[in-house]
Order: C-alpha cells, then sequence, then structure tokens
C-alpha cells in the first residue's frame, strides 16, 4: 500500500511537471499560474504545494530533469584521473547541442528558460538560483580546463578561468541563438564543427594566455 502511494506521489509530480512545461511553453512563466498548471494537470493547488512550495521550484525541477543524463560526461572530464578530459568536454558539448536540435522536451524547456522565463519578483529565488547556477558552471568547466592543461591537451598558460568564462559564454550564447531564429543555421548537422571551433578558441587564442 505504502509503495502504491509512493508511485502515485511520483505519478502526480511528473503530472505537475509536464502541465507546468506546456503552460510556460505556451504563455510563458510570468504569465502562468499555478491554478493554470494545476487545471491543465488535472490536480488540485493543494496537489502542487505537496511537491513544490512555488513556480521557481517547479522552473527548477524542468532544469534539474535535463542535467542528470550529461552528468556523467562532466563529472569525467572533472576527474584527475580522466585521460582525455578534453574529448570528454567535447563528446559533452556535442551531446548537449544535438539534445537541444533533435530532442523536443530538451528544446521546450531550453526555449522557456532562454526565451520564456521573466525574472519577475515572484521569481526572485530562481534569479539567485540561475546566479548560482552559473557561477558552478564557470567553476565545472576552469577544473575541466586545468585538467586538459595537466594532459597536455591545452596550452599550459592557458587563463582557464577567461578561458571558462568565454567557453560558458559562447555554448550560451550559441544556444540562445537558435532557439530564437532556428532556420538560422542547422544546429544538429553543424554540431561537431561548432564545439570544434570553441575548442580551436581555447588552443589558439593569444588572449586567452597568461
Amino acid at each position: 500500500m505504502a509503495r502504491r502511494t509512493k508511485e502515485e506521489a511520483r505519478e502526480t509530480r511528473l503530472k505537475i511537471l509536464d502541465a507546468a512545461e506546456s503552460a510556460f511553453y505556451e504563455r510563458g512563466v510570468a504569465r502562468t499560474t499555478l491554478a493554470d498548471i494545476a487545471a491543465l494537470a488535472g490536480v488540485t493547488r493543494g496537489a502542487i504545494y505537496w511537491h513544490f512550495n512555488n513556480k521557481a521550484e517547479l522552473v527548477q525541477a524542468m532544469l534539474d530533469s535535463l542535467r542528470e543524463p550529461l552528468d556523467d560526461m562532466a563529472k569525467a572530464s572533472e576527474s584527475e584521473d580522466e585521460l582525455d578530459p578534453l574529448g570528454c568536454m567535447r563528446q559533452l558539448l556535442i551531446t548537449l547541442f544535438r539534445q537541444v536540435a533533435l530532442e523536443p522536451k530538451i528544446r521546450r524547456i531550453n526555449e522557456i528558460m532562454f526565451h520564456k522565463c521573466e525574472f519577475t519578483d515572484e521569481m526572485c529565488d530562481l534569479r539567485r538560483q540561475r546566479q548560482a547556477a552559473s557561477l558552478d558552471c564557470n567553476g565545472r568547466i576552469e577544473l575541466s580546463l586545468r585538467n586538459a592543461v595537466q594532459r597536455g591537451q591545452l596550452p599550459e598558460n592557458l587563463n582557464t578561468v577567461r578561458a571558462a568564462i568565454c567557453l560558458h559564454a559562447y555554448i550560451h550564447g550559441m544556444l540562445g541563438q537558435w532557439l530564437l531564429v532556428p532556420d538560422s543555421f542547422a544546429l544538429h548537422t553543424e554540431t561537431e564543427a561548432l564545439v570544434d571551433t570553441a575548442l580551436s578558441m581555447l588552443r589558439m587564442s593569444p588572449s586567452l594566455r597568461d
């Protein structure tokens, strides 16, 4: 009986997340209310509050669902024991770009975050979470780059802090541009070339040297 109750709670949570994704995509985060999400999910507002304290937590839960499949590759490039950290990073970025281009759910969630999420007063918690996540991402990229330098895959005088900021901005800008105007270039076919362009910047740009 307890197992069934747990399964039902999990199913309700997933139903709420699916409804939130659909509503956010159609109306934007600011214009969507918890009542809208409850109606779309076929649950009460109380059911939403059982799983999520507010709209910001709903958005964060959607984002967390994107990170899980990529975590193993990210952790590999961040490990000092990894023999090919730059190769792991390359594969991570290729996978990220292709998922956004080819998997509808991942594309919708990214489009919500890039172009349909306004940091209004009620979303201050999410803004703080996104700021912290951005800084954390810079740190994790920098760790991977340091590992690549140690393995001789990148120049030994690479300014890894500056390089991490630039690489993060490149990824963010590429995805944001494509999601806004998907007909501007074929992300799924250009993925490897776009990723290799970023890695070439790390290897060759004199402005990224100490």
